[in-house]
């Protein structure tokens, strides 16, 4: 068979590939006229002046223009090389059973990633001097594990069982708003609250469940969405119990099992004799959330390998089958959607007692679509896929931040937070043009099988195994 030239392309190809890179740009254009063509700034006295930005908005459309030439070419390339390859149906060699290289690095890297979140602070301290210059990192640390757990809890709905959940971050509020109630009003400590914030979340779990038990793909996303929103609204209209939209304040602190970080003579320094230093309490939240996130992971890995693990991913891969086989699917349904919730509860009471306030602001629709993107770009089912998504996606526009070269391109103005929403969805799209799977699309297997065992001889009629 004659290898086809990719390299000469028809000019009648060629061209078609030209106007859809201009097609596309074109709709980056209309897009970028509305949102980013100006910039409202202050000027004189209470006025506000627009400054145009139309040199970013060719800069934007000349991105979308190459990348999409370039997708088009690289795919181009693609079909020529799976033309050549032989059908796998007609291979006539025999095909190894080695591991992957997706395999491979999703069972070594979730170690690594666990050895550099345990040895971030004293990393951080060894790179800016002293504990308290490090405090930025380990703040960062902080939100990256939290939003690692968010992700590994949500990743049981939707990875493992399938089951699409909008509305996540009501299970967030819930926990966090249960510890600040119960430490406020009743006194309980946060070691007491911390279960039954889990459990708080993990009941309203299995409520959410069981009208959705018979609701699948776009209808269930609209109820768990629906479900989200009236968790919020009423945390803002329930004002004699949540305070409003102006919170709760004044949330206790976590101690170090009944010592707090204190400076009195009882205080965790005294206590070890340590030289008082805030940072102490900064560093127990740090290693508190790798602990907690730790634990939903091998709950997780290991629930993935007993009945209802499997359960959960039969449910995902055909309901149909999954009740022609006996499997119980409300059940099923309502454990991933309890567990779930649970670790999302543990992680909301974590987040109240870090930031000693909270506020129906903090629990909106845009923090269950953030986790949900991190499932989904780290690879559904997958655990290291997952934290590296979490990885990317918060520490990403903190990395830009630090970089001054991107002002000289965007102006002094630029700030990527801003542009937040707008790398979500470009890391979205090319997901799924290059990886739709995720980053770490090959998950390791809920069940193996080991080593081959001898037969006693006992049990043949050989005589040997």
């Amino acid at each position: 068979m004659a290898r086809p030239d990719t390299d000469a392309l028809p000019a009648s190809l060629m061209g078609g590939i030209l106007r859809d890179a201009a097609l596309y740009a074109l709709v980056a254009f209309g897009l970028c006229v509305p949102l980013v063509a100006y910039r409202m700034d202050p000027g004189p006295g209470s006025d506000l002046v627009l400054v145009p930005r139309w040199g970013l908005v060719a800069i934007l459309c000349a991105v979308t223009f190459g990348l999409r030439l370039l997708q088009r070419l690289l795919l181009l390339r693609r079909d020529a090389r799976r033309a050549l390859a032989p059908s796998p149906a007609q291979a006539t060699e025999a095909v190894g059973a080695e591991p992957d290289a997706g395999q491979k690095v999703s069972k070594v890297g979730l170690w690594v990633f666990v050895a550099v979140a345990a040895s971030l602070p004293i990393l951080a301290t060894l790179a800016t001097g002293d504990l308290g210059s490090a405090r930025y990192w380990i703040d960062l640390g902080i939100l990256i594990l939290t939003y690692v757990m968010l992700g590994w809890g949500l990743n049981i709905v939707v990875g493992l069982a399938g089951l699409l959940d909008l509305g996540y971050v009501a299970f967030y509020a819930v926990g966090a708003y249960s510890y600040a109630l119960l430490s406020t009003t009743f006194g309980l400590s946060f070691w007491v609250c911390l279960p039954l914030a889990g459990l708080f979340a993990g009941l309203w779990g299995m409520l959410l469940g069981f009208p959705v038990l018979r609701l699948r793909g776009d209808y269930l996303a609209i109820v768990t969405l629906a479900f989200g929103e009236i968790i919020r609204l009423v945390l803002i209209n329930w004002t004699d119990v949540t305070g409003g939209s102006a919170g709760i304040s004044s949330i206790p602190r976590a101690t170090f099992f009944g010592i707090p970080f204190s400076a009195d003579e009882d205080g965790f320094a005294a206590r070890f004799g340590l030289d008082y230093d805030s940072m102490h309490r900064v560093v127990f939240l740090y290693y508190l959330i790798l602990v907690l996130a730790l634990i939903t992971n091998f709950v997780t890995l290991r629930l993935r390998r007993l009945p209802i693990g499997r359960a959960w991913e039969a449910l995902r891969e055909d309901e149909i089958a999954c009740r022609s086989l006996g499997i119980d699917t409300t059940a099923t349904k309502l454990t991933a959607f309890a567990l779930g919730a649970a670790f999302g509860g543990i992680a909301g009471s974590f987040f109240a007692v870090r930031q000693g306030f909270i506020s129906p602001e903090s629990f909106t629709f845009l923090e269950s679509a953030i986790i949900l993107a991190i499932v989904v770009l780290g690879g559904m089912g997958s655990q290291f896929g997952v934290a590296i998504a979490a990885v990317a996606m918060v520490a990403g526009p903190e990395m830009l931040r630090n970089l001054g070269g991107l002002k000289a391109v965007f102006g002094e103005g630029f700030d990527p937070s801003e542009y937040r929403l707008l790398l979500f969805g470009l890391a979205m799209v090319a997901m799924m043009v290059w990886r739709p799977r995720g980053l770490i699309s090959v998950r390791m297997p809920s069940v193996t099988l080991g080593e081959r065992r001898a037969i006693s001889g006992a049990h043949v009629s050989e005589g040997h195994g």
